[in-house]
């Protein structure tokens, strides 16, 4: 970075996908790094950001609004342009953005329309996923990009910590071999339009192509748009007979295959839920 460089706002999602303001220097687009929030809203003065920052995981919803806040465009403007926005997705996307709008920093110059940024976040994913790398690793695992990059959106919204990202893309493997279904929380709070760790039995009886309690095999699309990390940890998992895992506390993901094992660890979560539930 060059010393003396004037700092520009920034438009960026925080994580929980809620729209800050944040001043930075950088203008490229790369992977996100974490940008020190300093104030919420806009600045000053012409309000115009330089930058838009989409951190990974976050869904193509989310994306959308942040694009119209940068724009200082109507709410919902931007998901209205996708009809115009000639995006390169593949097939298997049908139209669907979800899992190639590319976390990255995008510049922001003058004139740009939303249909200009969504098609340089798609670009950015066209060329980070159908390089040598993910093509190949995915054809590895018999299976093509599209169904690579679904996978790592389900890890880049489970794994605790990037060091589990690999161990939840294994889980995600090995029910699919078994022909187990997923389970997982995050596909039903995708289908519900929420994030939360309370996943209620009557939330996994949803009528849904997301409902992986109910529906065998892959989500129809992404559910989020990961990662490079989550993307290499989809096409390389490493070894591993896990069938099961559960976040009981803050740095701790248990991972097992044994059932009843994966049980204990769950009641052990609920009990520190519920205790931290009566101290507050």
């Amino acid at each position: 970075m060059q010393k003396n460089t004037p700092p520009r706002s920034t438009i960026r999602l925080t994580r929980r996908g809620r729209i800050a303001l944040v001043v930075t220097a950088a203008v490229v687009v790369g992977t996100a790094v974490a940008v020190p929030l300093l104030i919420l809203g806009r600045e000053k003065g012409d309000g115009r950001p330089a930058t838009l920052v989409i951190p990974e995981g976050r869904r193509a919803s989310q994306v959308y609004a942040a694009v119209d806040k940068a724009l200082a465009l109507p709410a919902g403007s931007t998901k209205k342009s996708l009809a115009k926005a000639a995006l390169k997705l593949p097939g298997d996307a049908k139209g669907n953005p979800e899992g190639y709008l590319f976390p990255a920093t995008y510049p922001i110059p003058e004139k740009t329309t939303p249909e200009k940024l969504l098609a340089l976040m798609v670009d950015t994913a066209t060329e980070k996923f159908n390089g040598a790398p993910v093509a190949a690793g995915a054809q590895r695992n018999a299976m093509n990009v599209y169904q690579a990059v679904t996978i790592a959106s389900i890890v880049q919204a489970e794994a605790a910590t990037r060091a589990d990202m690999g161990k939840v893309a294994r889980v995600v493997f090995n029910r699919l071999e078994r022909g187990m279904p997923l389970q997982m929380d995050s596909t039903v709070n995708y289908a519900l339009g929420r994030s939360t760790r309370r996943t209620t039995e009557s939330d996994t009886r949803i009528d849904s192509p997301y409902n992986t309690y109910q529906r065998m095999g892959l989500p129809p699309t992404p559910i989020a748009n990961p990662g490079e990390e989550a993307v290499r940890a989809a096409i390389n998992p490493p070894p591993g007979d896990w069938l099961y895992f559960v976040t009981v506390r803050p740095g701790d993901t248990r991972f097992t295959a044994d059932q009843a094992e994966h049980q204990r660890n769950v009641a052990e979560f609920n009990a520190l839920r519920k205790k931290a539930g009566a101290a507050t």
